[in-house]
């Protein structure tokens, strides 16, 4: 990552209230770039608003899925740079009510880089996809020649925005990559549901963890700094042959059972006597999950810098702060 390279910079964000965006907001800001970031609601706990970020960017208010409204955004903006991370993230939703999710993930993305298209400043794109994007495989972990084949609603979605991306970098010769990021975690997800999340709000309250699934799910986790960097460092080389059109996975190659990463959080936070409870309820979940880093290493030169305790010590001492502030 080149710490000059963002001084001055026009950034478009979509999705700037969420995890990752709100930290990578952050980032861009501190960096010296001019970002402008896209928010549909107003979510108040967000950390790009606890953090007080969104008073140093620009805020365009709007939905993603409006094509004028991002035309209009970006071209008044005059955006040199694109951040995708606009979706709809959390599966339970996608398989309650899939047409949001579809919607925003599908049609958010088209009409983004739609809007891209006709405008001439835009210089880099980087969209979000996921490593759900893969669907199911027998052979682990995913390589990025590994089939998308999403088959629940929030995969397939991932999977369809994942191939739009890359049909307009192929077909229009746009400067676009594409990001397969393992399981984030780090301050700011508000979804409790998620295994982070929701452990370290349990034990900060003196309450036992709940485990949605049997435990033995299996995922790569990775620390949302670690994130923000492999997205900096994807837009600084996308002019490259060896990057434009190109997806890329990020993870720690570490893949961990689900009850193993709730032990790791029981085990910093020096509470051994609570005991997960495991409910054995998940639904549409896909049993092992996990990606192979080595093309980001190799062409992009990324790697992830905090080990597994590092990030989990960080993001439990942010909830820590953030439940007691509430």
């Amino acid at each position: 990552m080149n710490n000059n390279f963002w001084n001055g910079k026009r950034v478009f964000i979509t999705g700037c209230t969420g995890l990752l965006g709100s930290w990578l907001t952050a980032e861009l800001v501190s960096l010296g770039a001019q970002a402008v970031g896209l928010i549909r609601d107003h979510v108040s706990k967000s950390e790009l608003i606890r953090s007080k970020t969104i008073h140093q960017i620009d805020v365009v208010y709007g939905d993603v899925c409006d094509y004028d409204l991002i035309e209009r955004a970006i071209a008044e903006y005059e955006a040199d740079t694109i951040f995708h991370l606009a979706a709809q993230t959390i599966v339970g939703i996608a398989n309650r009510a899939p047409l949001s999710t579809f919607e925003t993930n599908i049609k958010g993305t088209w009409a983004l880089l739609e809007a891209a298209r006709r405008n001439p400043t835009v210089r880099r794109i980087v969209v979000a996809s996921s490593d759900k994007a893969y669907g199911s495989h027998t052979k682990l972990p995913y390589q990025e020649d590994a089939p998308l084949q999403g088959q629940h609603p929030y995969d397939v979605s991932k999977s369809c925005a994942d191939l739009i991306a890359r049909a307009y970098a192929h077909t229009y010769q746009m400067p676009i990559a594409v990001t397969r990021f393992a399981n984030l975690y780090g301050g700011g997800d508000l979804n409790w549901n998620r295994i982070v999340p929701g452990t370290m709000r349990s034990l900060l309250r003196g309450e036992r963890p709940i485990v949605r699934s049997n435990g033995t799910l299996k995922r790569d986790y990775i620390y949302v700094r670690d994130a923000v960097c492999g997205y900096l460092t994807v837009a600084e080389q996308v002019e490259r042959p060896q990057v434009r059109g190109q997806a890329f996975n990020f993870g720690v190659d570490s893949p961990l059972p689900a009850l193993d990463m709730i032990n790791a959080i029981i085990r910093l936070s020096h509470t051994p006597n609570l005991e997960p409870i495991i409910l054995n309820q998940a639904k549409n979940e896909i049993q092992d999950q996990y990606l192979l880093s080595e093309k980001a290493q190799r062409v992009l030169g990324w790697q992830p810098e905090f080990s597994l305790e590092q990030g989990l010590t960080e993001t439990f001492a942010w909830y820590r702060d953030f439940l007691v502030d509430s």
